[in-house]
């Protein structure tokens, strides 16, 4: 214990920090708090993840207090073994809030473990002796809405009188004017080590953090902490951060399981209560990853799966979600992560079967900024320079390059034509010059009179494109453009809500990008590559609107399928139609923006509402097709179309190839009719993007002084997928007059257009 005089001069000097704190202008990483947030109101706290870093700026000076003889409360006692604190009692709540306060202030006594100075304001104590009961956190989090005195420093011993706040699920000791007050007993002291965290057999993520709320822990192998999203930009937090699981990354509901189903639900609930953000107190510089000094694109990288271990920080819970804040003088290296699944140069696929087919969604190939023609729309969706648009092509190249396919459909190219200075021309020159005359590739283009102002695939920014290899495949007649459905729906053809709160819809016009399809000769008979990239799930539809499901600060409908799922469906009829004259091994390849359970993919595959006893998969209202009208209203799905998901008939439902807000799942497919899934020997997503962190992709306006690398790994931001297939046995030994003369027949039978 530290003498009187002593005491009485640090109580001062935390007076007039406290003072100066409150009457300071409020800064929050070298950016004023009110140019990012707007003014600064504590009176009615929100559940929102606008104010992550903000935790109010007033403070008021305190008088110097003694604890010398008051009566002390552990802070397990605080904590308690439940999910509010047992002092907690009195709701306070104003509206949607979750905020309760206990009836009167208490005491604890502990060591200081760490401050919160941007993420949260004030400092963390702990037990001098923990109490040994796993069920019970020993930590608390000291909210002082600001910056902790500079005495303060983890090791000293304080206590602090305060009333304790149960804060939208963080029990915190809350500053308050009136009634807070404490005293550093010993400003020197030794700091608690970590615990390491531990989740019991049985229990759930959340409820293992809640025993561990306001501790400093360790994350060690026994801790089993995988890495579901890699350190990258988190749109609602506003900054970087990475995401992590318990025992495995999460998988999305709706790719393991039908929209709507108990399960989904299930696994949903699940995901949500499964997840720990990584969060530096401040925030890091573009590009930097605070924690790991030696994070790069080439030997420092972290991959979702990756175990990560010896790692401290303080858990903490904000805005519903539960955080582990890493310190300014934690710093972790590549060889503190336990790889689960470690980068391949090239993918195990690359040499299987007597053909192959990738489908590669090459993220905004865009070459209008070097030169390149415009796209329909006018719009430049990718690189923005010459530095971006050469490390994109690079990547790309390289990837498509050890794919090592005969045939790749694309995703995401611009659609500027096919001319000399279109992206996909580009594309292709600079793949040949890498490759032999054997393995160059040709693109399809379609007919003049398919083409949108005689020279555009559709009237978006990006098309679809194919790539073949003329050496090992020709195409057979001309490419079959299938048109997708539109919506348009006028506005007030639709109202919502009963009574006084009927309101009529905003109009909606809706596009898709148009699929294309090549048939082409092969050794054994005639192959048909579908190449689609449906709607994405992002901008909402008129069915969203009528769900109320437009509006909402979670972008996520009720049934976990995105927004504009109807019109997919519609989409994926459509396409399911056009495609039943064709003879021959179908292929249906590329990005349809639908999980592995969705209602688009049910419909081109197994679906059957007489054994999916519930489960009703409506189209979009206010559809037209070809210009012609295609469905008024919705109507609903009766039968499917019978292709084969092969991922899941070869390794099961739980593939993926995407990543999104740290779930997994397959946006991209591969379905195959029943001629073409008895060739089938192999099909690979090629993990070179989905589980990478995008600050490695080319885009450059974000990532600061990030060195970027030619290498492939992000790419793009989706696995490839490649489909391996053997051709019959006949073909292959065939030759002489025979084999000419079937394929001189062959060629014949072209793709007839509807």
């Amino acid at each position: 214990m530290i003498n009187m005089n002593k005491l009485t001069a640090v109580a001062a000097a935390v007076t007039a920090t406290l003072w100066c704190a409150a009457n300071a202008a409020a800064v929050m990483d070298g950016t004023n708090i009110t140019d990012v947030y707007g003014e600064v109101s504590t009176a009615q706290p929100k559940n929102t993840i606008s104010d992550l870093g903000l935790f109010g700026s007033e403070v008021k000076s305190v008088e110097s207090y003694s604890c010398e003889g008051v009566e002390l409360t552990f802070i397990h006692d605080v904590q308690g073994n439940g999910g509010r604190s047992p002092f907690a009692t009195i709701d306070i709540s104003d509206g949607d809030e979750n905020i309760y306060e206990s009836e009167s202030t208490i005491t604890v006594k502990g060591i200081v473990t760490a401050r919160g100075e941007s993420l949260q304001k004030g400092f963390y104590l702990q037990d001098i002796e923990l109490d040994g009961d796993s069920s019970t956190s020993d930590g608390i989090f000291v909210n002082m809405k600001t910056t902790a005195p500079a005495a303060i420093q983890p090791g000293a011993e304080v206590c602090v009188t305060a009333k304790v706040r149960e804060f939208y699920n963080q029990t915190q000791l809350e500053l308050s004017a009136d009634t807070t007050k404490f005293e550093i007993i010993n400003a020197e002291g030794a700091v608690p080590a970590a615990t390491p965290f531990v989740v019991n057999d049985g229990e759930t993520l959340d409820h293992a953090l809640e025993r561990y709320e306001g501790m400093k822990v360790v994350l060690d192998a026994g801790s089993k902490m995988k890495i579901t999203r890699s350190f990258s930009y988190d749109f609602d937090a506003r900054r970087n951060n990475m995401l992590a699981s318990y025992n495995a990354p999460l998988v999305k509901a709706t790719q393991l399981f039908m929209a709507g189903t108990d399960e989904a639900v299930a696994r949903e609930a699940a995901n949500r209560k499964n997840e720990l953000y990584l969060e530096s107190d401040f925030r890091a510089p573009n590009g930097v990853l605070p924690y790991m000094s030696d994070f790069n694109a080439e030997t420092g990288y972290i991959r979702i799966g990756d175990q990560v271990t010896n790692l401290e920080g303080m858990v903490g819970y904000s805005f519903g979600h539960y955080r582990l804040i890493v310190g300014a003088d934690e710093n972790i290296t590549v060889g503190d992560f336990i790889r689960n699944d470690d980068r391949t140069d090239v993918p195990a696929i690359a040499s299987e079967g007597d053909l192959r087919i990738a489908s590669f969604n090459v993220l905004n190939y865009f070459n209008d900024s070097v030169g390149g023609d415009a796209s329909a729309s006018g719009q430049n969706r990718g690189a923005e320079n010459q530095f971006e648009f050469r490390l994109q092509r690079e990547k790309i190249v390289n990837a498509i390059v050890s794919m090592n396919s005969d045939i790749v459909g694309l995703m995401e190219i611009e659609n500027n034509g096919f001319g000399e200075k279109s992206a996909i021309q580009d594309l292709v020159n600079a793949l040949n010059a890498e490759l032999s005359d054997e393995d160059a590739y040709s693109f399809v283009t379609i007919n003049t009179a398919d083409m949108h102002n005689e020279k555009f695939f559709g009237s978006d920014a990006i098309m679809v494109g194919l790539l073949y290899r003329a050496a090992k495949v020709t195409p057979a007649g001309d490419a079959l453009v299938i048109e997708t459905p539109e919506q348009h729906a006028a506005a007030g053809v639709a109202t919502r809500g009963e009574g006084d709160d009927v309101e009529s819809s905003p109009a909606y016009d809706k596009i898709q990008r148009h699929s294309l399809a090549q048939t082409f000769t092969v050794e054994g008979g005639k192959l048909t590559v579908v190449v689609n990239h449906l709607k994405s799930k992002g901008s909402a539809c008129l069915e969203d609107w009528l769900a109320f499901e437009s509006e909402r600060s979670d972008p996520e409908p009720a049934d976990l399928q995105g927004h504009c799922n109807s019109f997919r469906v519609s989409a994926a009829d459509a396409i399911g139609q056009a495609l039943e004259s064709v003879d021959g091994d179908v292929l249906i390849i590329g990005d349809l923006n639908a999980y592995g359970k969705e209602d688009p993919l049910q419909v081109l595959t197994d679906y059957n509402p007489l054994t999916h006893e519930g489960k009703v998969i409506k189209t979009a209202a206010h559809t037209t097709l070809g210009g012609e009208a295609f469905d008024q209203q919705q109507r609903i799905v009766t039968e499917s179309y019978g292709y084969v998901n092969l991922n899941t008939k070869l390794h099961g439902a739980d593939t993926f190839g995407y990543s999104f807000n740290g779930e997994l799942g397959n946006l991209d497919h591969a379905l195959a009719n029943a001629s073409l899934t008895d060739k089938v020997v192999a099909i690979e997503d090629w993990h070179i993007n989905a589980v990478e962190s995008n600050l490695f992709e080319y885009e450059s306006g974000f990532t600061g002084k990030l060195v970027k690398s030619d290498n492939v790994f992000s790419s793009s931001d989706h696995d490839p997928v490649i489909v391996a297939i053997d051709l019959p046995e006949s073909s292959k030994s065939s030759s002489g007059s025979l084999g000419f003369l079937s394929l001189a027949l062959l060629s014949l039978f072209g793709l007839r257009r509807r």
